[in-house]
């Protein structure tokens, strides 16, 4: 018998069709989330699992799926993913890394140029019918070109996000992470400092990190006040990295100029402040939102699904060990 795969999320057509072929797939097919019953009971059966981020994999659904040998997720991040516990079942645990770096960085500097330059407004205001004219002080913003990005991790994305600021926007370019990366500064031009200094310098910060303990709430009230009143705050990486009450705050008294926000500490909940403040740029989580990339996606996906079960070595995988 054909081993059963849970899909929590509708994917491409030709994907499902392809995981068709060689396993017995189940969708949940509402575009919301299957809420925690509905996953505990898709994965009583199931061989494998392709997850989105909004499916928490921890013991409990471990426990509900006996059979289950592969966690495949749709994402590069696997932090809603308990793996030290799949790896002591011996289960593999996968993502889909590379194939979304360029179109999130693409993302990542599109908010930074929105903020920045006020677009979201100014559209608003244009799309109102209130234009009546050019004037020297309408919605100014910020330069982006010439001036300092700070990256947050030097990630496929951070390292994406470098390479535009540097070459395309002649911009100096600051990274803050544990190691410093000669080969990479080889090929642009960037300098490894701490994220103090990479703070206090820039006028655009870029967050890149995974979401771990040491990295939840990296970006708190003191690191909001050493940044410049003129910064923007990019955010792409996971929502948690931001205290959001204290970037409410900063951006009410004026501690840096705009943030520009793709994802947010609960997700989908974005605080009513938020929504409400114009010199936020916020979106609902599209960082990979292209068709090209979504679908790159999928397909990693099933293929680390197929992999796994049978018998081969998958993709990508985050446990190595348990092959």
């Amino acid at each position: 018998m054909m081993p059963k795969i849970v899909v929590t999320r509708v994917l491409p057509d030709e994907v499902i069709l392809e995981l068709s072929e060689k396993a017995r797939v189940e969708v949940h097919a509402d575009p919301l989330p299957p809420s925690r019953e509905a996953l505990l009971d898709l994965v009583r059966d199931a061989d494998g699992i392709i997850s989105l981020l909004t499916d928490r994999i921890d013991r409990e659904m471990l426990d509900a799926a006996p059979k289950l040998r592969v966690v495949s997720n749709y994402a590069v991040g696997v932090d809603n993913v308990d793996v030290a516990e799949a790896t002591r079942r011996r289960i593999a645990v996968t993502n889909t890394p590379d194939v979304l770096t360029e179109s999130t960085a693409d993302l990542a500097f599109a908010l930074a140029l929105a903020a920045a330059r006020r677009l979201v407004e100014a559209e608003k205001f244009a799309r109102r019918g209130a234009f009546q004219g050019w004037h020297p002080l309408l919605f100014l913003g910020h330069d982006v070109f010439g001036k300092t990005l700070g990256v947050v991790g030097l990630g496929r994305i951070g390292k994406a996000v470098a390479r535009r600021g540097a070459l395309g926007f002649g911009m100096r370019v600051l990274y803050a992470q544990p190691r410093r990366d000669e080969a990479f500064e080889r090929d642009v031009p960037c300098a490894r400092v701490g994220l103090d200094v990479l703070l206090r310098e820039s006028d655009v910060v870029s967050l890149h990190v995974p979401l771990t303990p040491a990295t939840r709430h990296l970006i708190g009230e003191s690191e909001l006040r050493s940044m410049k009143k003129t910064s923007v705050l990019v955010n792409t990486s996971r929502g948690p990295v931001i205290d959001e009450a204290s970037l409410v705050r900063a951006l009410e008294e004026r501690w840096i100029f705009a943030a520009g926000l793709d994802v947010f500490e609960r997700e989908p909940e974005i605080p009513e402040v938020l929504r409400q403040r114009p010199d936020v740029v916020i979106l609902p989580h599209i960082g990979s939102a292209t068709i090209e990339t979504r679908t790159r996606m999928a397909r990693m996906a099933a293929e680390n699904a197929l992999a796994v079960l049978g018998g081969r070595r998958p993709p990508s995988i985050v446990n190595p060990e348990v092959l």
